[in-house]
């Protein structure tokens, strides 16, 4: 009886079969486009993702934890780099395979080429269903997972920041570019948060966070070369650039305008973010050597005034004292 309802929760929908051709294919394609009907499947991989959080959980991280003894503070990093280290590896790795099988490294042409992207293969869309459910599911961690007031802001801020990223790209039939930027900003996530756990489990792990400070600034530079491509260049000199809601076309100066505006304040929202972080560092690194220095600077010379109190001390026992040779010679005469 629940067949047909359940259908609409699991499995995709709005699929478009296209006949086979002489010239494209011998066999006919399934493609996808999106939906309202895609909220419900959005809703049902949100609470597979809260069941593979919770497995990740209890069954590798909380052991790892109570072998180390965490401190609170390092129990909850820990805990989130753990979650997001497997999230941005899963994706990395099936974001590459698609670009991989859809020829988009091989021709950069591809991101901006034949817009709108309104018909997407399967594993495109299935990609893009499963990267807003987990961030969705997000949101309900924060109670499960027990954050802290003071870092409920940021976590929503943060999570936001994806979510308007990752359905801007779904519903402007931007799904070539967006899953060009989310494998890079994957990537230079992924390094960031496994160096974390390598740093938690002995804190001479540093190099990681060296490597992942080059990779960072490189990622937002590539990042914003390819949207200003995509944005500046590609779309710009398309042939169609009139907004119609119908056939999916958003090629209009508005609209291009905003993305490439979005996307560069959130790169400079990052670069800002660890510009702070990195002065951070280098000053409280700056300042613990001169302090350090100056310890050692005041116990050498505390105990360099006691030595010449001392010899101050024999120095006035001995020309004033009656054991100095001077004064038995005077006693004696």
């Amino acid at each position: 009886i629940t067949a047909k309802a359940s259908v609409i929760f699991v499995t995709l929908q709005y699929n478009v079969t296209i006949p086979a051709t002489e010239e494209q294919s011998a066999e006919a394609i399934s493609l996808y486009h999106y939906g309202i009907k895609d909220l419900a499947t959005i809703f049902f991989y949100m609470l597979v993702a809260i069941i593979i959080h919770a497995i990740i959980q209890e069954y590798v991280l909380d052991k790892i934890n109570r072998k180390m003894h965490f401190s609170k503070t390092k129990h909850s990093k820990f805990n989130e780099s753990g979650q997001l280290s497997a999230f941005y590896l899963f994706s990395c790795v099936w974001g590459t395979s698609i670009l991989v099988s859809e020829n988009y490294i091989s021709d950069p042409t591809s991101l901006w080429r034949d817009y709108p992207h309104t018909l997407i293969p399967f594993q495109m869309k299935f990609f893009y269903i499963s990267q807003l459910a987990y961030w969705f599911h997000a949101f309900p961690e924060l109670y499960f997972q027990k954050t802290k007031k003071e870092d409920i802001f940021r976590q929503i801020v943060y999570i936001g920041l994806y979510l308007f990223h990752i359905a801007g790209a779904y519903l402007l039939n931007l799904t070539h570019l967006g899953l060009v930027l989310l494998v890079l900003h994957y990537f230079v996530e992924f390094l960031f948060h496994i160096s974390r756990l390598f740093y938690f489990s002995d804190e001479r792990y540093q190099k990681g966070f060296s490597l992942w400070a080059v990779l960072f600034v490189l990622g937002r530079l590539l990042t914003l070369i390819l949207s200003v491509l995509t944005f500046g260049f590609g779309l710009a000199r398309a042939e169609d650039q009139q907004l119609n809601f119908s056939t999916g076309n958003f090629n209009i100066l508005a609209v291009r305008i905003s993305v490439l505006a979005s996307i560069c304040m959130a790169q400079a929202f990052m670069m800002w973010k660890f510009i702070n972080f990195q002065l951070r560092r280098w000053r409280e690194h700056s300042s613990s050597q001169p302090q350090s220095v100056k310890k050692k600077f005041v116990t050498a010379k505390g105990k360099t005034s006691r030595r010449e109190r001392e010899n101050g001390i024999n120095g006035t026992v001995t020309s004033n004292g009656a054991d100095s040779p001077r004064s038995r010679k005077e006693k004696s005469s």
